[in-house]
């Protein structure tokens, strides 16, 4: 009597291959939801880029020969190799002055410097008069209060508001010698009282 014998492989307890399998349950898991959140070929997120932000330039000859009253703020018509140059600061203000013609403001005698780098396809011109944007309201109070009252209409600053860059004007009334004189006084008594705190934080 022949007896057949079948021999039954044993199988295998390795475990195939599976991205933290052996890892407890909770690990697994947040393995799985990784793998699924960040897509294959995702591309790294850009930087934002950084907008400049402050005060560019000051008229301070405005404040000293002007009692000022009220202020606006403009918009700007800007070239781009003019704001490429504002970027750097490349500006004066000591000689400018708005002028109010046919319901529009044009600020005149600023003085942005090109940058060695701006384009030679583009004829810079430094002084050029440069559009004010005002709505139709304040153009009309600021035509009425020059024309009417006496005021004049000054240029106080430039500064970037977010991406833009905003104009800072005023309605003024000129002041006499002796005004100029007192604002002078003042000016050097605030800067001497400043010199004196700073001098007394160095001693303490």
């Amino acid at each position: 009597m022949s007896v057949d014998i079948v021999i039954t492989p044993k199988r295998s307890k390795k475990r195939p291959h599976c991205p933290g399998f052996n890892q407890p349950a909770q690990a697994r898991s947040d393995t799985v939801a990784d793998s699924l959140a960040t897509p294959y070929n995702a591309a790294p997120m850009a930087k934002q880029k950084k907008h400049p932000t402050g005060t560019i330039a000051q008229n301070k000859k405005a404040r000293h020969d002007y009692f000022i009253e009220h202020k606006f703020e403009a918009g700007l018509v800007l070239a781009g190799w003019e704001v490429k140059s504002l970027r750097a600061s490349k500006l004066q203000l000591v000689d400018s002055y708005v002028l109010l013609k046919d319901g529009e403001a044009w600020l005149l005698g600023s003085h942005i410097t090109p940058l060695m780098t701006a384009s030679t396809h583009v004829i810079a011109d430094p002084t050029r008069t440069r559009k004010l944007l005002l709505n139709r309201r304040e153009l009309e109070k600021l035509a009425a209060a020059v024309q009417q009252k006496g005021y004049a209409c000054v240029c106080l600053s430039w500064y970037w508001s977010k991406h833009m860059v905003k104009c800072e004007i005023a309605l003024g009334k000129g002041k006499k010698e002796y005004d100029k004189r007192d604002t002078e006084r003042e000016r050097d008594a605030g800067r001497e009282l400043a010199r004196a705190v700073r001098n007394k934080g160095k001693e303490d």
